[in-house]
C-alpha cells in the first residue's frame, strides 16, 4: 500500500493512476490514518509545489433531477476532446448501513472507462451540513495537483450546501426551466454563491429562454452583473456545452487563484477543527471571527492539515 507521501509525490508528477489510492486514503478517517493524510496534503501543498495546484476546481450543484449528471457527461466529453484530464467527485447521500455513498453517481455519468485521462468517483456526503465530507475536500485538494480539471458535484442545493464555494475556484449552479427555481434561490440565498448559472433543457425553446431572462433579471436586481448565464441541452446534438466551457474558463481567468485557495484552506481548517473539537473549543479561542483573524496571520504556504494542527496547539495552550 502506498503511503501518503508517495501518493503526493506521484500526483506532483501528474501520475493520474494515483487517483484511486488517493481517494481510498482520504476516505479512511481512522485516527491512525491521520498522519498519512497529512503527509499527502503536505506533498501537494503550495509550499512544496512552488505554486497553487494547476487544476481548475469546479463545483457543480443544483436540485435533484435537474440533469447534472447528463450535463457532466457532455462537459467531460468536451474537456477530453480539448486534451484536458478530468477528475469528478460525485457526492452522494451517505448510506446509514455502510457509511459509504448511496447512489453511485459515476454510474450515471457517461465516459469511456478505458480513457486514463478521466477519473470518476462517488463519495459520501457524510454528516457535514454543508454537504461536503472532509474526505471530499482532501481528495479534491490532492487531485488538483495532477488533473487539469477537478469537478465536485454536490447533492441537491440549499442554504446548507454553499460549502462547495469554500473549495471550488468556480461554482456552477444548474437549474431547469419552469421549476420556479429563481424564487427558490432568492429565498434560500443560493444566488450568493454561483459564478456561472446553467439553464438545462435549452431544447424546450421559449420556456428555457424565459428562465434565462428571469435569471438575468434576478442577477441584475442583486447587482451581480458579472455572473454568466448559459443555456444548455444534453440531448443529441448537445447545445451550449462549448459556451459553458468558455464561461467556466473565463471566470477562472478573472480569479486571484492564490487568494481564493488560501481563503479556502483556512476555512477548511477552521471547519475541520470545529467539527472535531466542537463549538466550545472554538469559543475558547475567542470565537470564529477572532480565530479567522489569527489564521489570516499564519504562513500562507501552510496546508490544511498544518493549519488544523496549529489550531489544536493553540487550543491546548489556552
Amino acid at each position: 500500500m502506498s503511503t501518503g507521501a508517495e501518493l503526493g509525490r506521484r500526483l506532483r508528477e501528474r501520475d493520474l493512476s494515483a487517483a484511486p489510492a488517493t481517494l481510498n486514503l482520504a476516505e479512511n478517517r481512522a485516527p491512525a490514518n491521520r498522519e498519512e493524510i497529512a503527509s499527502l496534503l503536505r506533498e501537494v501543498s503550495p509550499a512544496v509545489l512552488g505554486d497553487e495546484a494547476p487544476a481548475h476546481v469546479i463545483g457543480v450543484t443544483g436540485p435533484p433531477g435537474v440533469g447534472k449528471s447528463s450535463l457532466l457527461s457532455e462537459l467531460v466529453r468536451a474537456w477530453r476532446s480539448g486534451g484536458r484530464s478530468v477528475a469528478v467527485l460525485a457526492v452522494d447521500p451517505t448510506s446509514r448501513r455502510s457509511g459509504g455513498s448511496l447512489l453511485g453517481d459515476r454510474a450515471r455519468i457517461a465516459f469511456d472507462p478505458a480513457d486514463r485521462g478521466v477519473f470518476i468517483r462517488s463519495t459520501a456526503a457524510g454528516e457535514r451540513l454543508g454537504g461536503l465530507a472532509a474526505a471530499t475536500r482532501d481528495g479534491a485538494h490532492a487531485l488538483a495537483a495532477a488533473f487539469d480539471v477537478v469537478v465536485i458535484e454536490t447533492v441537491g442545493v440549499g442554504q446548507s450546501e454553499t460549502e462547495v464555494a469554500d473549495v471550488a475556484d468556480t461554482v456552477a449552479v444548474v437549474v431547469q426551466p419552469g421549476g420556479g427555481d429563481v424564487l427558490q434561490f432568492l429565498k434560500a440565498g443560493i444566488m450568493e454563491i454561483p459564478d456561472v448559472l446553467v439553464v438545462t433543457k435549452a431544447d424546450l425553446g421559449r420556456v428555457a429562454q424565459a428562465a434565462r431572462r428571469d435569471l438575468d433579471a434576478a442577477l441584475r436586481a442583486l447587482g451581480s452583473h458579472e455572473t454568466a448565464v448559459v443555456a444548455v441541452s444534453s440531448i443529441r446534438p448537445p447545445q451550449g456545452v462549448e459556451q459553458l466551457v468558455a464561461a467556466l474558463d473565463a471566470h477562472r481567468e478573472t480569479l486571484d487563484v492564490p487568494a481564493r485557495r488560501l481563503h479556502a484552506r483556512r476555512r477548511t481548517a477552521l471547519d475541520a477543527f470545529a467539527a472535531e473539537h466542537g463549538e466550545r473549543a472554538l469559543r475558547a479561542l475567542g470565537g470564529r471571527r477572532v480565530t479567522e483573524r489569527w489564521l489570516s496571520e499564519q504562513d500562507p504556504g501552510l496546508d490544511v492539515a498544518a493549519l488544523e494542527a496549529a489550531l489544536a496547539q493553540r487550543a491546548d495552550a489556552v
